[in-house]
């Protein structure tokens, strides 16, 4: 007998931890995985600067070698 506080105390930290969700700072976590000679990658730009590995399937594709 007196589990019941102890158990109602436990049952209410288990359901803080399950639907406590922080805010995650992904960049962080990106750098922490890459280490520390990581740099962020550019965006993407919409200029080619060259042939892209598919691109000579894409001519062969629709016949304009």
């Amino acid at each position: 007998m007196g589990r019941g506080r102890a158990k109602a105390k436990q049952t209410k930290v288990a359901r803080e931890l399950k639907y406590f969700s922080p805010n995650t700072d992904l960049t962080a976590l990106e750098r922490e995985l890459h280490g520390s000679s990581y740099t962020e990658p550019e965006p993407a730009s919409d200029s080619s600067e060259g042939e892209d590995e598919y691109d000579e399937y894409g001519k062969w594709a629709s016949g304009q070698r």
